[in-house]
């Protein structure tokens, strides 16, 4: 192993070891992934995995997170929101990501509470801090800890180590709640949620590996790969496509000839 990388992990599970209990906000994805691994590997049981299931989460990955807890065996406590109605994230303005996480946040530090765990850790990494991200405000505001961001691993760095210990979402696509998939000043419905959740889904079960699915009024703007928007060439692909976003719901449907970019819309 890279020596930088190695000095890195040891430098993560020493400050494990000092919290010696700790709950992880937990999504399944590449990073929380990894650091539920190394912290389960590092503390034993004294880890809980706490999900959040609300409107704006995928139920693919929050199947995913529920099959990997149980892969590490490590408990999980998934916490179901059946109305996620805060004004300010259905109005979805600048700082939506911010009164989202707040919320979340604050339900699992109440959880945490209630199983005597002081330490609650998250997976951001030091690359998030490239990105516009109102909601690690929130983070700095409830205490939270992101070992992975003071460790200084970047999150090619967490892919790195996650294939040499064997955790399969190393090479996993990037994922973020989908109200990031609809513009500022749009209002956050679940039915528009939803519409995105079939319509990825359905690229995902076509085989792109990287993709979103960008809600503008009644039109579907799809971005994927650069290297897989060839994949559109082909008119039985052109066609499957267009047939079930239209059954979805949308009147209209694009390739964006640009592909994915993270954080497109902000």
């Amino acid at each position: 192993m890279d020596k930088i990388l190695e000095y890195k992990l040891t430098t993560l599970k020493d400050e494990l070891k000092k919290m010696g209990k700790v709950a992880i906000a937990y999504s399944g994805g590449v990073d929380s992934n990894f650091l539920l691994k190394v912290t389960k590997d590092t503390l034993g049981d004294n880890v809980l995995a706490i999900t959040i299931n609300a409107m704006m989460h995928s139920t693919r990955e929050i199947k995913e997170a529920n099959n990997y807890a149980k892969e590490f065996g490590v408990k999980q406590i998934v916490y179901k929101v059946d109305d996620f109605n805060l004004p300010e994230f259905i109005d979805n303005g600048p700082l939506r990501c911010y009164y989202c996480k707040k919320i979340v946040f604050a339900k699992i530090k109440e959880i945490a509470s209630e199983h005597n765990i002081k330490y609650i850790l998250d997976g951001t990494n030091l690359s998030d801090l490239d990105d516009y991200r109102p909601g690690l405000k929130v983070l700095e505001e409830l205490n939270i800890i992101s070992p992975l961001k003071d460790a200084k691993l970047t999150k090619n760095e967490i892919r790195i180590l996650s294939k040499k210990l064997n955790v399969n979402t190393y090479n996993k696509a990037a994922f973020a709640c989908l109200a990031t998939r609809i513009p500022r000043n749009h209002k956050i419905t679940k039915e528009k949620l939803r519409m995105i959740e079939k319509a990825e889904d359905f690229l995902q079960d076509l085989g792109f590996t990287q993709y979103r699915v960008r809600l503008h009024e009644d039109l579907a703007r799809i971005e994927v790969n650069k290297d897989e928007i060839s994949k559109f060439y082909d008119d039985e692909i052109i066609n499957k496509v267009n047939l079930k976003f239209k059954e979805i719901g949308f009147k209209y449907v694009t390739v964006d000839l640009n592909g994915y970019k993270m954080g497109s819309m902000n």
